[in-house]
Order: structure tokens, then C-alpha cells, then sequence
């Protein structure tokens, strides 16, 4: 198959899902067609069946907003007409689905007929999408969508809670393909570089918005601290980081707290982890708590949206309510005071993350792409 992915380029979830969902179809064999407006982060070297398509945002001084969603969708005809692609997948619904309905259209006036899958993966329903000011677009691209997936149950059942769309959803969830050969094994050198052998370091990794409730990883470590010797790894970069330095001040815990910024492979830094805390406000997944899992490290996080589908209460870590960060604490000290406890969740959050495998989720990719192409070309006749 010939397939165009539509997808943000940058750290985010859905960058790196899609990036990665390409790079595994090429080797299957598959022609992959990246669109965007600059090459997608994860992406790496070039390779065999892997193809970018930069969209290129022009600047003119009419426009205060410059109009991007309509010159994607101009990228899109040129490349579906040239390359002759089968399907598109875009990934997060604003603009992408949008800009492939109107793709779709042009082409469909030119005598080019091709399908599109829109795959939601959280903030675009859960955050974005809740803007009334996006609601009928949404509604109307979702309905117009050939198939709809989504990340989780959880985003799922809010999509059909916000949004009129008679379209079935297939939950088709986040996969992971990087796994610590042995969860128990750790780069000893390099752990000495962040911590000393008697301490225990624990992580988070996000974009630092609100939603993420950075703040609250800082309390929660500076609570285990006070009975488990530790570090915290902040890894990652955003608009609260500002607030989490001024709060690790307050709490005479600087010198405890390493703040590394944003990195290409988090996994690499995770895996000297022993902890890694997610308290989100909201999560449609929580791809980052199944990247610590993969390479053994368990999971202090939130109960919130998808969230539940992937940690496991008790056994690859524990769930609190939002805000509960004295639970999380207490939890966090339960899975940190000693070695055999420690080691049991190790092993248990990478065997609870290899649900979640590459050669798990692809297949289900493979056999949407081939339904719905046979079924657009059934309509077509």
C-alpha cells in the first residue's frame, strides 16, 4: 500500500505514534508518505519506503494567521495525484481532518478517489475540541471520515459524549516497540551520573503544560524523599517550568532535581529510572507511563482517562485521584523501600507494557488500512 500520514512533527504523543506506526509500515514493505510543515523529530535517518513532504507556510503580509490548514490540504492533492497514494491517515483531528475532507474533495473533482482515516489522540477532543468555536468541524469531519480510531475506551466514550458523530470508533491503542532486554539490568555507569548507588531515582516526562500538574511530581517526590533517598528527573520542557523552578525552591529541593529539557530518546534516560510519576489532570492514553513500563520502570500516576487501560493498579504501579499527592507519595515509598519490591514492579510494568507491543497494535493497522480501501472502492462501483 501506498499510505500519506498527516501528523505534528514535534514531541507530542501523536507525532511520535504516527512517526513510529510509518517507520514500522515501511519495513513491512509499505510506501509511507510523510506530510507536515518540518521533519518529524522521531523520524531519524531516511529509509527504505519512507518518503517527506514538507508543507510550506507561506508569509504574506495579508494574513496575521497564515493559513495553514489550507495549504496542507493543497500538499495533500499533490502528493495523493503524484504519488498515487491508496489511503490517508492523518493523525489529531484539528486541522488534519479537516484539510483531508477538503483534500479529499478537490480530488474527488479531478477524478482521484481516496479514503481517509482521522485517528484521535486526546487534547484535540478532550482539550481543543471542547472550544465550541471547533465543534462543527470536528463533528462534521469525524461523520465525513472513512474510519475513526482512537487511542483509548476512555477517549472514545468522550468523543461520543462531545460530539454528534455517528461514526463507529475503533479503539486501536498506543504501542511501543523499544523493551528493556532486562528490566532489572541498568547502565550502572551512567546511573552515577544522576545519582549515587544508594539512591533511588525517579522521573516524569512531559511538555510541562498545566494538564500535566508538574508541580505536583515535584511535591510527590519531595514527600518520597523524605523516607527513600532520591533524585527526580524532569525530563522535558513548557510553559510551567518556570512555576516548578520557583517551587523547588520553596521546598529546598533544587539540589535534589535535574531538569534535562527536552531529549530525542527519553526511553535511554527512563531506563535508569526506578519510579516514573504521571499525575495528569487528564490523559487520553499515557504513552509516556508505557515508554517508562517498556524499559522496567513502574508507575505512580492519576486514575484520569485512559490512564486505567495501561497501568495496572498494584501490579506495574498504583492510581490516585487527581491531586492525591500524599497517596501517590505513600504508594511511591511502598514501591521504593526496598529491593524485592522494587524489582517485582520492575518486572511487572514491562510485562504489562508488552501488551502494548508493536506486533500487537500494527496488524489492527494494517487490516483497517485493507477494509477500508476495499470498501471505499466497493462504494465507488
Amino acid at each position: 500500500m501506498k499510505i500519506g500520514i498527516v501528523l505534528y512533527p514535534t514531541f507530542g504523543g501523536s507525532g511520535v505514534v504516527a512517526t513510529e506506526l510509518g517507520k514500522a509500515l515501511a519495513q513491512k514493505g509499505h510506501q509511507i508518505h510523510f506530510i507536515t510543515y518540518s521533519q518529524p523529530v522521531r523520524l531519524g535517518s531516511f529509509r527504505d519506503n519512507i518518503f517527506y513532504h514538507e508543507v510550506v507556510v507561506s508569509n504574506y503580509p495579508l494574513f496575521e494567521y497564515q493559513p495553514y490548514e489550507t495549504e496542507l490540504a493543497s500538499k495533500m492533492v499533490d502528493v495523493v495525484e503524484h504519488e498515487q497514494l491508496d489511503l490517508l491517515h492523518v493523525h489529531y483531528a484539528i486541522p488534519h481532518a479537516s484539510a483531508a475532507f477538503m483534500a479529499q474533495q478537490i480530488l474527488k473533482s479531478r477524478g482521484v478517489n481516496i479514503p481517509f482515516i482521522t485517528t484521535l489522540h486526546g487534547t484535540d477532543i478532550t482539550l481543543v475540541g471542547r472550544d465550541k468555536s471547533f465543534e462543527p468541524v470536528i463533528t462534521f469531519c469525524l461523520n465525513q471520515s472513512n474510519a475513526v480510531t482512537a487511542v483509548s475506551e476512555s477517549l472514545k466514550q468522550d468523543t461520543y459524549k462531545h460530539f454528534a458523530t455517528s461514526r463507529e470508533i475503533k479503539v486501536i491503542p498506543n504501542f511501543i516497540h523499544n523493551f528493556a532486554e532486562d528490566p532489572l539490568v541498568q547502565d550502572l555507569e551512567r546511573r552515577r551520573k544522576y545519582a549515587q548507588d544508594d539512591e533511588r531515582i525517579i522521573c516524569h516526562v512531559s511538555n510541562f503544560r498545566k494538564v500535566k500538574r508538574v508541580e505536583d511530581v515535584v511535591r510527590v517526590f519531595h514527600k518520597i524523599n523524605k523516607t527513600v533517598k532520591s533524585r527526580l528527573l524532569l525530563i522535558g520542557d513548557g510553559p510551567e517550568r518556570y512555576n516548578v523552578e520557583l517551587l523547588c525552591r520553596e521546598l529546598g529541593a533544587c539540589d535534589r532535581v535535574m531538569m534535562v529539557g527536552k531529549i530525542r530518546d527519553a526511553a535511554n534516560l527512563m531506563s535508569l529510572s526506578d519510579l516514573f510519576l504521571l499525575p495528569s489532570q487528564t490523559e487520553s492514553f499515557g504513552l509516556a507511563a508505557l515508554e517508562a513500563m517498556a524499559v522496567g520502570v513502574p508507575v505512580i500516576s492519576s486514575n484520569t482517562g485512559g490512564i486505567p487501560e495501561v497501568n495496572k493498579q498494584g501490579y506495574s504501579g498504583y492510581l490516585s485521584e487527581v491531586g492525591n499527592v500524599d497517596e501517590m507519595a505513600e504508594n511511591g515509598v511502598k514501591i521504593l523501600n526496598d529491593d524485592q519490591t522494587l524489582n517485582e514492579f520492575k518486572k511487572n510494568a514491562q510485562l504489562q507494557a508488552r501488551q502494548f507491543s508493536l506486533g500487537a497494535i500494527l496488524p489492527e493497522y494494517e487490516q483497517l488500512y485493507i477494509d477500508v480501501i476495499n470498501e471505499f472502492k466497493s462504494g465507488l462501483k
